[in-house]
């Protein structure tokens, strides 16, 4: 289209990168009208979503074989939960749509055109909804008193019809890049009872409506997040000229000296993040505004929410001083799924999650993101980082900040206290400052492959900070292996101060594990996998199967077959 042409020489954007930011856009009026057809006609909403999203698929970028994926996935996901029964079902359809999904990310690596929009953002998307759909059929057949408090919100007791169910995989506002939600969500908003008054809340205090409808007034938050959203893209069109991939694999970068040459990476690393900070605001935008981001009435303050479908948190990320706080701003709804769809998934009932869970989230989220070397040297790094964090109870260099300020609150922070710990001292503010400088720092260096994707580039860049982070790590390691903690411990216990505990509650593991599939207690799925195995050759024992208890060397390797990589 010439018009875009045009606007792709002014803003140096793709053709295909400005028709996605049009769709963004164009959504908003869309959803408008979305919102007006009449509650009572549900049908018609499923039609008007479907039809849009027909014309931003073919009509727009073309991508018939893209509508023909999407059908395919969405099709067999239908006819597995339909007709297959069993405990076994869910992870039919899971295989079944991540293996379609697979199948693309090759595809799209083998072609190499990151700047032409193809299905596959908008598939992975679609994996969520569909493996999510799958699990939700599924307690649907089973016992209320077996299921747990969210999956019996979110079960699925009929299957829903084809419309219905074409409308929630099509959900023109959310097509391309998410956010993702469960099929009950839709159903509720369809059907209006997502705006019923709660118990409890006085119906005055209810946002308005206009006229009949039952949907509440949006257009003031959809209104921030579209500026928000384009605000962002603004900020990525500019910066994106100035930190790109381009510049740190070129030899302008070793130019540089060391400090500035992170500093480049930390900046090419905000700068990618604007890109989604803005394309996911500018979606979320557009939910509010159908009426599906409605979150209900704050009890406490009383207000409006709209944030059911946020899917990013960008001041939570920038200022983030650890790994949590960084990660539980990220791609939110991807975590969601991760932790309800597989890390709780694979945890027997009545168990904590394990190592068989962490390995499980970890795999899939890696998978799901695609095939590219960089995305796994940073899941790799993240992992192993997590792994050293946990296996020694407090980090000293600055890199390892950013692994766990559980255990590093447990050691260092209590230096920054009164003795009681209930009051920081003066110096307190260096602690928060150091925290922040060194999560960011690290986070810049494990992400950097992220955006480079190729193996010899990020391996590259890495070498040009001197693996930084990596030493760092190894530094915290060789600390600790020294009588450090031993001193430290004195020391704390010299100012009556004592070493607080680290809680652990179950609500604590139901997140753990989640947060972009990263394996957040390697140590104690460690000790997990130790123990399975010793209970793996006790049973043996006792059903008369002659087996010796292995020495050491035999149980290593054992538990490194059963965490699937080499200790």
């Amino acid at each position: 289209m010439p018009a875009f042409t045009y606007l792709g020489g002014l803003t140096g954007a793709s053709v295909d990168e400005l028709k996605l930011i049009f769709s963004f856009l164009l959504s908003y009026p869309l959803a408008g009208i979305l919102k007006r057809i009449p509650d009572a006609k549900p049908y018609q909403k499923n039609v008007f979503i479907i039809a849009v999203s027909l014309f931003y698929l073919v009509g727009l970028f073309d991508l018939w074989s893209g509508l023909r994926t999407l059908f395919v996935s969405s099709a067999g996901a239908y006819l597995i939960a339909a007709y297959i029964d069993g405990p076994l079902m869910p992870w039919i359809g899971f295989v079944f749509v991540m293996g379609h999904m697979s199948i693309n990310h090759v595809h799209r690596q083998i072609a190499s055109a990151p700047d032409q929009v193809d299905i596959t953002g908008a598939q992975m998307v679609l994996v969520m909804k569909l493996t999510a759909f799958c699990w939700n059929v599924h307690d649907g057949r089973l016992p209320e008193k077996d299921l747990v408090e969210i999956q019996k919100e979110r079960a699925i007791l009929q299957l829903p019809s084809l419309l219905d169910f074409t409308g929630y995989v099509l959900f023109f506002p959310a097509l391309f890049v998410g956010p993702s939600f469960d099929y009950v969500e839709y159903r509720r908003w369809i059907e209006t009872t997502m705006f019923e008054v709660p118990a409890g809340i006085d119906p005055s205090k209810m946002p308005p409506t206009r006229k009949k409808r039952k949907i509440p007034r949006s257009s003031k938050p959809a209104a921030w997040k579209a500026a928000a959203g384009l605000a962002w893209i603004f900020l990525f069109l500019q910066f994106s000229g100035w930190y790109n991939s381009e510049l740190v694999v070129g030899d302008q970068y070793m130019k540089y000296g060391f400090l500035r040459r992170v500093w480049i990476l930390q900046m090419l690393g905000f700068t990618s993040r604007l890109k989604y900070y803005g394309v996911w605001s500018l979606t979320e935008g557009a939910c509010i505004l159908s009426g599906l981001g409605y979150k209900g009435i704050d009890p406490k303050t009383g207000r409006v929410q709209w944030n059911r479908l946020q899917n990013v948190n960008p001041w939570g990320i920038e200022t983030a001083q650890n790994t949590r706080a960084y990660l539980e701003g990220w791609n939110m709804n991807t975590n969601k799924w991760l932790r309800n769809y597989m890390y709780l998934r694979v945890t027997p009932k009545g168990k904590k999650p394990g190592f068989r869970a962490s390995l499980a989230t970890f795999v899939t989220s890696a998978f799901w993101h695609g095939f590219y070397p960089g995305y796994y040297l940073t899941f790799l790094l993240g992992a192993f980082l997590q792994t050293v964090a946990k296996s020694w109870s407090f980090p000293c260099t600055t890199f390892y900040l950013l692994l766990t300020k559980a255990d590093f609150r447990r050691h260092v922070r209590p230096f920054f206290l009164t003795p009681d710990g209930l009051r920081p001292t003066p110096y307190k503010r260096y602690y928060d400052i150091l925290s922040y400088v060194t999560t960011q720092v690290a986070f810049c260096f494990t992400t950097a492959p992220f955006v480079l994707l190729t193996l010899p580039d990020s391996l590259l860049v890495w070498a040009r900070v001197y693996f930084y982070a990596i030493i760092g790590v190894g530094a915290s390691m060789a600390f600790f292996a020294s009588p450090a903690k031993q001193w430290l411990d004195q020391h704390l216990r010299a100012r009556h101060h004592p070493i607080p505990p680290i809680p652990h509650s179950a609500s604590q593991d139901a997140l753990d594990g989640a947060l972009m599939g990263l394996p957040s207690d390697p140590g104690r799925d460690f000790d997990e996998a130790m123990q399975e195995v010793r209970d793996e050759v006790e049973a043996r024992r006792r059903k008369g199967t002659h087996v010796a208890m292995p020495r050491g060397d035999q149980l290593t390797s054992a538990v490194a077959h059963k965490l699937g990589k080499e200790l």
